[in-house]
């Protein structure tokens, strides 16, 4: 069973999880990542302008043979003048129009948000893209810019996982009072990057009942909250684990109840950095030491000139 797509409130479709082109493919070829994404069964690939290798995805996708209507692309804008930006994407993707364009960082246009969407709105307008939207905006960026928009945003793409879903709960319930599909990366952070929290024992637990992995878990909880997903790996199983996702049976509601709980607790403290924290302490007390000693020798000296 494929992952499916989830109806934006423009009426497009897009696929609920997509092949992301960031992090590990930063400023680099994404070709041949980008063909093997496609071949594994993803068809939404997500890049932008910051990563640097835009040009690579759309090598990845002509090399690939698919046809465009197969294929659902996301890039994201990244400063300057909006319409020329979305050119230059065009360009190096080497595309007509793409299917969402997202407002990479609500920094770049926070000090005339209005007039930006409105650039944007024009994009729209103009079959440059299907859908636009927008990315990392906060709930109160979120209402800000809703104030002036004459075209609601598709898409607000998050960083998202157990860890940090309690502060964004009234950004998921704003947007979808608003039909505003969220969008999760990161999502496999505590795995990835904060291993040994309170997260993993709900989810090894839920593992060892589904006969699924770790990741295949998180995966299904950002799922199971009505979030897409933007994940990306350079290894095949691993994509084929990731797709494998749909054919999941749901969590419990006590399985996703218990990894919530577990995430509101925080990631555990590295010990690490606690560790090199009370180093740099105990060498900033000494340094302190013997400078005091070292002036109250200079003192000595010089009183007995």
């Amino acid at each position: 069973m494929p992952f499916g797509t989830v109806k934006l409130n423009d009426g497009a479709e897009m696929p609920a999880i997509a092949f992301g082109t960031g992090s590990a493919l930063f400023r680099k070829d994404a070709t041949e990542y980008v063909e093997q994404a496609l071949e594994t069964g993803f068809s939404h690939l997500d890049t932008a302008a910051i990563y640097g290798n835009e040009d690579s995805v759309g090598q990845g996708i002509r090399e690939s043979g698919l046809d465009r209507s197969d294929l659902y692309i996301t890039t994201k804008y990244d400063g300057g003048d909006i319409q020329s930006a979305m050119q230059t994407s065009l360009a190096k993707l080497d595309l007509k129009s793409v299917d969402l364009y997202l407002i990479h960082f609500p920094r770049l246009v926070e000090s005339n948000m209005e007039a930006s969407w409105r650039e944007f709105e024009k994009i729209k307008e103009n079959g440059l893209a299907k859908s636009i939207g927008v990315s990392n905006f906060t709930l109160e960026q979120l209402q800000k810019l809703m104030k002036t928009a004459k075209i609601v945003p598709a898409v607000n793409q998050i960083n998202f996982h157990p860890y940090n879903y309690a502060e964004h709960k009234a950004l998921l319930e704003y947007s979808a009072a608003h039909g505003i599909v969220t969008e999760a990366y990161s999502s496999l952070t505590p795995i990835t990057k904060q291993p040994g929290g309170p997260v993993d024992t709900p989810v090894a637990a839920a593992a060892r009942r589904l006969g699924a992995s770790p990741v295949q878990v998180i995966l299904k909880w950002v799922q199971q909250k009505g979030v897409a997903i933007v994940t990306t790996s350079s290894s095949k199983a691993h994509l084929t684990e990731y797709l494998a996702v749909a054919d999941l049976p749901d969590l419990t509601d006590d399985e996703l109840a218990a990894i919530d709980d577990a995430g509101a607790k925080g990631p555990t403290q590295d010990k690490s950095l606690v560790q090199k924290a009370v180093l740099a302490l105990i060498y900033g007390w000494c340094s302190f030491i013997i400078f005091w000693n070292g002036w109250a020798l200079v003192e000595r000296a010089m009183e007995r000139v």
